[in-house]
């Protein structure tokens, strides 16, 4: 029986360890999402080889990825948790959409020009079609919506234009997403340059989820706050980014509000209140850290997680598929 709930979509490239700005910003709210929501999550890992890897350090990061994903409440069998290589569909519909999408476009977009300069050594043709591939992944579950940081909004505009050219020419063969810029959720910035996102690629200011609770304190310990002699707990994001950003974690960690949090640390200053962030967060995280941790003892599991997802996954790309070949002019295999 076909499901009658809208279709959201997203993925996360395993390239990396995730880190307490993604929790507290998408991932803490997806959740809630699976239950109003038909949820399709991928682990990006064809995304992630338009810069080189180390295969067995790729390997192991979906697999820890994976029990992330599961770790942080996105329950199997609510969602289809799935890989991306898992499902051929994807590249298959990339290749048709590298056809119908024009080379001024992907000359524009900022990525590959950001990327590109990151990495002058290896401007290669994945780096600059990676919008196409994207597109892909997301049209061929159909999907009402695509949740997506600022950052991203150039993706999907480009894949929404893709879809709108070919189905000029073929008609109503894709549905058109809706891009939603998430608001819900904390915009989490570095613990060493508060007016810059948290990154993994600035490690000391980037609280991961899997780090050690010494490890945590030390980085919250060392977070820049401002240069106020009063060290005075106040939420001011422009006149105090670095304290408005430990309130805003600390809020989200615990639950309380920014006048509570100014209460309770009146008159005890930053010495106090650091530290009280990092425990906070040491909490929030332990019990993810623990069922990570069981998770990936049970590898047995993860597999049969990835493998019915794959398969799910599979039965409604290549449907879109099927229907994008037919319109082309293939002949159906």
């Amino acid at each position: 029986m076909e499901s009658t709930k809208k279709v959201m979509l997203s993925g996360i490239q395993p390239s990396g360890e995730l880190h307490v700005g993604n929790y507290l910003g998408p991932l803490r709210h997806w959740p809630t999402m699976i239950e109003e929501y038909d949820c399709y999550f991928f682990l990006a890992d064809l995304h992630t080889i338009t810069v080189r890897q180390e295969p067995a350090e790729l390997r192991q990061r979906v697999y820890k990825l994976l029990a992330n994903y599961i770790a942080c409440g996105l329950d199997p069998e609510k969602c289809t948790l799935f890989i991306q290589s898992h499902v051929p569909a994807h590249s298959q519909l990339a290749w048709v959409l590298d056809c119908y999408t024009m080379f001024g476009e992907l000359s524009r977009m900022t990525q590959f020009k950001d990327k590109s300069a990151r990495n002058a050594d290896n401007i290669n043709a994945g780096l600059f079609t990676y919008p196409v591939l994207m597109a892909a992944d997301i049209l061929i579950y159909q999907p009402d919506f695509v949740p997506v940081g600022e950052d991203q909004r150039q993706h999907v505009e480009i894949c929404r234009d893709i879809a709108n050219r070919f189905n000029g020419v073929y008609g109503e063969v894709f549905k058109v997403p809706e891009p939603v810029i998430q608001k819900v959720g904390a915009r989490i910035m570095s613990l060493s340059t508060p007016d810059k996102k948290m990154s993994k690629s600035q490690p000391e200011g980037c609280v991961f989820l899997m780090d050690k609770p010494e490890d945590i304190m030390r980085k919250f310990k060392r977070a820049i706050t401002d240069s106020d002699t009063e060290n005075c707990v106040r939420y001011a994001p422009e006149e105090k980014p670095g304290v408005a950003n430990l309130m805003q974690i600390y809020a989200s960690a615990t639950g309380k509000s920014y006048g509570e949090i100014e209460k309770e640390f009146a008159g005890k200053g930053y010495g106090a209140f650091k530290p009280a962030v990092g425990e906070a967060v040491v909490e929030m995280l332990r019990p993810i850290q623990a069922e990570t941790e069981r998770l990936l003892k049970d590898k047995a599991y993860l597999e049969s997680v990835y493998r019915a997802g794959a398969e799910k996954a599979s039965y409604v790309a290549n449907k879109t598929l099927r229907k994008v070949y037919k319109k082309v002019g293939f002949i159906q295999p």
